[in-house]
């Protein structure tokens, strides 16, 4: 492999567009008002990725272009200087977690060269199993629940009994809790927060050995970025949720019955990826309000050096209202 000096890491700029949709959105932690925390989110990171130098177009955003002001479809983004990259965005993962005061919701987001991200299209729902880096190579998610059970507990020196699986607490899944009980594994439902469960699937000392269900296609993208990152593996079935998103994705050329590997959904370790805590979770501190300023918690990974970033940030609003456009306040 040809050796190069050190280049500019995008994920460090990347911080710093979660950090400031995380600071705008805690704002509206708890208040029941999801659209305004996400909206603030939205608007804080668009500011914060058109100082970026990349020619950046959004693959999984938050909608097409008449949805705007959302970062659409689409949208570019960047000061349109610098490398062509692949953008997905989740400014608020977990709207719901924010409204309610609940854990785990994060800002996050992920980039990728251009054209080395899966393209969901009209693929709303996806079925995922994600497994930590000591059970890659042996599962398949076409098997049935109980034998990819006892071959990641075998590949993670447990039992069956020991493991506990992330599951959201959807009625769609119900056959799947089943099966999991049956098994023998323990469960933990949480209602929103489909990349943080992609996430401490794969991160240690998280409490979640496996993550297995149906959730979105965006999300499992975006967390597909961090999960090559960290050597952990992710297989996806399209699983459209009515018939009119089966249509939509059968008239995309898509197959349904087609298991998307890692390298399907993410072509390239040329990859970077960041995600700030907004509520206190399991693996990200939330956003911490100090009456000066606040502090952050970021998650920063670079795939073409492996390197992953644990961030702790103290921002002061009294230098920081200065200079920047987005109101903390």
């Amino acid at each position: 492999m040809t050796k190069r000096q050190p280049d500019r890491n995008l994920a460090l700029d990347l911080a710093r567009v979660t950090e400031a949709a995380a600071l705008a959105s805690a704002r509206w932690l708890g208040l029941g008002q999801k659209e305004d925390g996400d909206g603030a989110a939205v608007d804080a990171m668009r500011i914060s990725f058109n100082a970026m130098d990349i020619n950046g177009r959004v693959v999984i955003g938050e909608g097409e272009k008449d949805e705007a002001p959302m970062l659409y479809n689409g949208e570019h983004v960047g000061t349109g200087v610098g490398p062509r990259m692949d953008i997905a965005v989740d400014p608020v993962e977990g709207t719901r977690l924010l409204a309610n005061g609940r854990a785990n919701a994060i800002s996050v987001v992920a980039m990728t060269p251009k054209g080395c991200m899966y393209d969901p299209g009209p693929a709303y729902y996806m079925n995922k199993l994600v497994v930590p880096p000591e059970a890659v190579g042996m599962v398949d998610i076409d098997e049935p629940v109980e034998r990819t059970l006892r071959k990641v507990a075998q590949a993670i020196n447990k039992e069956v009994k020991d493991l506990v699986v992330f599951v959201l607490d959807k009625d769609r899944h119900e056959q799947l809790i089943a099966d999991i009980r049956a098994a023998g594994a323990r469960i933990q439902l949480h209602t929103d927060g489909d990349v943080a469960g992609a996430l401490m699937a794969v991160i240690p000392d998280t409490g979640i050995d496996v993550m297995m269900g149906t959730g979105g296609t965006p999300e499992g993208v975006l967390a597909a970025v961090a999960i090559r990152v960290l050597g952990g593996e992710m297989q996806g079935k399209l699983n459209p949720q009515s018939e009119l998103e089966r249509d939509r994705v059968h008239g995309a050329g898509r197959d349904i019955n087609e298991v998307l590997k890692m390298e399907d959904l993410v072509s390239s370790d040329d990859i970077f990826f960041a995600a700030t805590g907004i509520t206190d979770g399991v693996f990200l501190k939330g956003v911490d309000y100090t009456g000066k300023g606040a502090n952050t918690t970021s998650l920063v990974m670079r795939g073409l050096t492996g390197t992953v970033r644990n961030i702790e940030s103290n921002h002061r609003f009294d230098k920081l209202m200065r200079i920047s456009t987005i109101d903390y306040d």
